[in-house]
């Protein structure tokens, strides 16, 4: 509901209907529509964080790399309201995640950060700038779940095929890891 209308859009009868319970039932584990959409949120930035954990140091950089350009295409693909909800969180400033930003997602982005300068500094992936490798990572595979209905309008029957998101899968791994895993700069 809150992907859909908003928070202030999203009413806690809509969300019990959704969940399959009663308004009071609901109310009994969340105290406010905030405590609700709160929960909703971090569940979903977890959610977010998960693949880029799994970026291993002692892995190939190109595998793990295409491993979590992978792992969040999926995720675009198989929870793109959850995505759509992040992005709106983002866009209006992280009214309520603002401090979970600068907490936990900064932390582990420089720890993972940290591991893709490693490589580049072992001269196993070419000079770029491990920060914004990631957020670029971040912007086309999101992007497949925030602007899907700009996608389907351009791609038209071929969005709705499976193999819409193989070929999206091949693209960003050839995209980002051609430059990357070649040695080339690209300066």
């Amino acid at each position: 509901m809150f992907s859909t209308w908003g928070y202030r859009g999203a009413t806690v009868d809509q969300i019990a209907v959704l969940a399959g319970m009663t308004k009071p039932n609901l109310l009994y584990y969340f105290r406010r529509k905030e405590d609700i959409y709160l929960a909703v949120l971090n569940r979903t930035h977890e959610m977010w964080l998960e693949p880029l954990e799994h970026l291993d140091a002692s892995g190939d950089p190109a595998k793990e790399i295409a491993a979590y350009i992978d792992r969040k295409l999926e995720m675009s693909r198989d929870n793109p309201k959850a995505s759509r909800l992040f992005a709106m969180e983002i866009i209006q400033g992280a009214p309520i995640l603002g401090q979970t930003l600068r907490g936990r997602l900064k932390t582990l982005v420089d720890e993972k950060a940290a591991v893709i300068a490693g490589w580049v500094e072992a001269g196993r992936l070419a000079p770029v700038d491990p920060h914004h490798l990631i957020f670029m990572i971040w912007a086309t595979t999101q992007h497949y779940a925030d602007f899907d209905t700009q996608i389907r309008a351009v791609l038209g029957a071929r969005a709705t095929r499976p193999a819409h998101f193989d070929m999206a899968k091949s693209t960003l791994e050839q995209v980002f890891l051609g430059g990357l895993a070649n040695g080339t700069s690209g300066r």
